[in-house]
């Protein structure tokens, strides 16, 4: 056992399936953490963030329980970037703040490594955090796709989520380790399964077959 947990990044576009890949993880008994909760923590009722939001774009962002409306706040600060990076400004502090704490904890823990999942790995600067950067990948046209049918949008809007983020390639080129999640799920399993004996061999522990 290492005496300090290795942080691996687990990065990739929207719909990549980086949550599936992290689960997969979990099943070696690793740990993981993903922005994207953090980031649904940090604007939930009584939250700074979820004040200054509707704030600035007033009701039309809330539900009726005071809840905040992710599809409609997502229409406004995707159809204008001087949003987007107001909200950014004001999410992405209180977001760091928190994984910071949770990966102290997995740091002090007994687990040889633990993921930090994040689709924003680069853009936040949040790649500091860890030590390696796993990039989740599958071609843009596959994005696409499944980012319509998860979030029930048409193919316009899901084409202009992903030409919003990082360029695929960018992405690539910033990796440590890249793993392709456009086949099936054993295929997946097995990847991650190599995947891990690598990272324990990276942290310290002796190689298992």
């Amino acid at each position: 056992m290492s005496d300090t947990t290795l942080i691996i990044g687990v990065t990739g576009g929207i719909a990549s399936g980086k949550s599936t890949v992290a689960r997969a993880f979990a099943a070696h008994d690793i740990p993981w953490v993903d922005a994207d909760d953090v980031a649904r923590e940090v604007v939930e009722p009584g939250e700074p963030v979820l004040a200054a939001i509707a704030e600035r774009f007033g009701g039309r962002v809330l539900q009726a329980d005071g809840r905040l409306d992710r599809r409609a706040l997502r229409e406004i600060v995707f159809a204008d970037e001087g949003e987007r990076r107001w909200l950014e400004a004001q999410t992405h502090p209180r977001i760091r703040e928190r994984l910071l704490e949770r990966l102290a904890d997995f740091r002090a823990g007994p687990a040889p490594y633990a993921l930090l999942v994040s689709p924003l790995l680069f853009e936040s600067g949040q790649d500091a955090l860890v030590d390696r950067v796993l990039v989740i990948d599958v071609p843009e046209a596959l994005q696409v796709e499944r980012t319509a049918a998860r979030d029930d949008v048409d193919d316009a809007q899901a084409r202009a989520i992903v030409a919003a983020q990082m360029p695929r390639q960018t992405r690539l080129d910033r990796a440590d380790d890249v793993l392709d999640n456009a086949t099936d799920e054993a295929g997946l399993a097995a990847r991650v399964a190599e995947l891990d004996r690598r990272y324990r061999v990276l942290a310290g522990l002796p190689p298992t077959r």
